[in-house]
């Protein structure tokens, strides 16, 4: 692989990559200077790739295991493959990794001097989702988001060169809001996963048990709870929404599009009832793009 990033990606790297276009945020969009679209796709391979390890969604067929130097005996455990893809982690910041996805990072991580540290908080976010499948409370869940969730958006601060640590925590509002929003988009699939991020302390409070997350549409107070924490996935953005203004140029652009996404994505949830059990409710482009105008003028 070649310090410029251009080299063509193989089969399984490809198929990661991909799905970058199902994000709720432009993960790298067309208008970023090349070299840090290259490096952020590089980011986005390991983050999409840890968590297809996390949630059981490898591509069939064992490759990602085999080159992870995980045997087939061994390949269906989760936990097993979150160890090698660790050690081959490891190995980018101290010799050759062995999958592609990593051997595309390496280069990135020299150009910028990432450190380990975000990655490992990455890994670490899906360990826990194997052992742990509900949160108690909302500060329960906010730990998990400074592990799943807002290493992405100081990496994204790291690759261009913009780290300070009030931006960090500007962008950790932000990182987490978006993995509050997910949570809410996706909690039929999440259920199907056997996995709970709506804090039962809350479900307590709207007296939401377990089961009413299981039919095709929710009651009232699934909806009532589902608006609750998306205004504290709101708060959370407009907290972080400052970081856009702080910078300049093309990142500007960029960081306007994760607090739209965001924002767009709640508007999607509102327009369903709050209704989220049906599928996860999509904002169109149009929406996208007027909220993108919204955070670049300050506004929210």
């Amino acid at each position: 692989m070649t310090e410029t990033g251009t080299t063509r990606p193989g089969a399984t790297e490809r198929g990661t990559l991909d799905k970058a276009a199902a994000e709720n945020f432009p993960v790298a969009p067309f208008f970023l200077p090349r070299d840090w679209r290259a490096d952020l796709m590089a980011v986005y391979g390991f983050a999409r790739l840890v968590d297809d390890i996390g949630d059981g969604d490898l591509a069939p067929g064992g490759a990602d295991a085999r080159l992870l130097g995980v045997s087939p005996r061994e390949a269906e455990d989760r936990l097993v493959l979150l160890d090698a893809f660790e050690a081959d982690l490891d190995r980018v910041f101290s010799g050759e990794p062995r999958h592609p996805l990593l051997r595309r990072l390496q280069p990135t991580v020299r150009r910028r001097a990432l450190t380990p540290e975000p990655f490992r908080g990455l890994i670490a976010a899906n360990r826990q989702d194997q052992l742990v499948t509900r949160y108690e409370t909302y500060d329960d869940l906010l730990a998990y988001c400074e592990l799943s969730a807002n290493p992405v958006g100081r990496l994204v601060l790291a690759v261009t060169g913009t780290s300070t640590p009030e931006r960090i925590r500007l962008s950790d509002a932000i990182c987490t809001a978006l993995q509050i929003v997910e949570h809410l988009q996706d909690v039929a699939e999440d259920l199907g996963r056997d996995r709970i991020y709506l804090p039962a302390a809350d479900m307590k409070r709207f007296h939401v048990q377990e089961a009413d997350l299981a039919p095709k549409s929710a009651g009232a107070s699934v909806r009532a709870l589902v608006a609750y924490e998306a205004q504290r996935a709101r708060e959370l953005l407009n907290e972080g929404a400052p970081l856009v203004g702080s910078v300049h140029g093309r990142l500007k652009l960029l960081l306007a599009g994760f607090v739209a996404g965001g924002r767009a994505a709640l508007r999607a949830i509102a327009a369903a009832e709050h209704d989220v059990l049906p599928g996860p409710p999509k904002p169109g482009k149009l929406q996208l793009l007027r909220e993108v105008g919204v955070a670049l003028r300050g506004e929210g």
